[in-house]
């Protein structure tokens, strides 16, 4: 019965680290399915408000919030500026995240890591415990993962890797936690995409020949299947990551 709640609500998705690459797509993409937005973003408000003026011109209503998702108080104040501005939370993508050091395990900066297990790993927690506490009645949460989580990125970043096999488990373990409650938590495992969070801006070209597709993704190819996920075509999927990969 809260899934039905849910399809009678207003719309009101958090995407977090929305302002550039999969997460504007992402934005886009849903303010074309009707939900209205909150942006969070961590440094580049220009380009949040960009995306904002996207979802408007769509018709949806959007909201920019700038946010250290890593960092519980202004998790808080995201979902509260959501709640203030346009009503209850029914969706969360958790979508930010960094790569932190590229390169070799042995030769990686301690600190680089640290800043992105916290982007990768807690972010993810913190803003689904926050989401969980809003949905009252119901709700669905898209975590995205990577496919880094099962081929582990050996010589470029095994600890996102290992990050990202971390939101693969919360994904399963949540989604059986909250099942009763009527809120769905899925994920999406992108392989490598055309976007700037790449320290070599051409990875996705060179890496196109190892794809069984012989390319790397766009950023509305993941958009689609966070909008499917968040969709009623979706109510009976929980629990569930999709890999969105061109065949890795």
């Amino acid at each position: 019965m809260a899934e039905q709640g849910v399809r009678r609500q207003q719309r009101v998705t958090v995407v977090t680290g929305g302002s550039r690459g999969i997460g504007a797509a992402i934005c886009l993409r849903l303010a074309a399915e009707g939900h209205d937005l909150v942006i969070g973003y961590r440094s580049d408000a220009a380009a949040a408000e960009g995306v904002a003026e996207g979802v408007r011109e769509l018709g949806r209503a959007a909201v920019v919030a700038a946010v250290d998702t890593a960092d519980a108080a202004d998790v808080d104040r995201l979902f509260d500026t959501a709640t203030a501005q346009l009503g209850p939370v029914t969706a969360l993508v958790n979508n930010a995240g960094v790569s932190g050091p590229v390169g070799p395990l042995v030769g990686a900066d301690p600190e680089g890591m640290r800043q992105a297990l916290e982007v990768n790993v807690l972010g993810y927690l913190l803003c689904a415990r926050r989401a969980i506490g809003d949905m009252t009645a119901g709700g669905a949460i898209v975590n995205i993962s990577s496919a880094a989580a099962t081929l582990g990125s050996p010589g470029t970043y095994v600890h996102y890797a290992a990050a990202k096999a971390a939101v693969d488990a919360l994904t399963v373990g949540l989604s059986k936690e909250v099942a009763a409650d009527g809120i769905r938590v899925n994920g999406v495992a992108p392989g490598t995409i055309w976007t700037d969070f790449h320290a070599d801006p051409e990875r996705p070209a060179k890496v196109a020949a190892v794809v069984p597709m012989g390319r790397a993704g766009r950023p509305e190819e993941i958009a689609g299947s966070v909008a499917w996920l968040l969709s009623d075509d979706a109510s009976y999927a929980t629990g569930t990551v999709v890999r969105v990969a061109g065949g890795m």
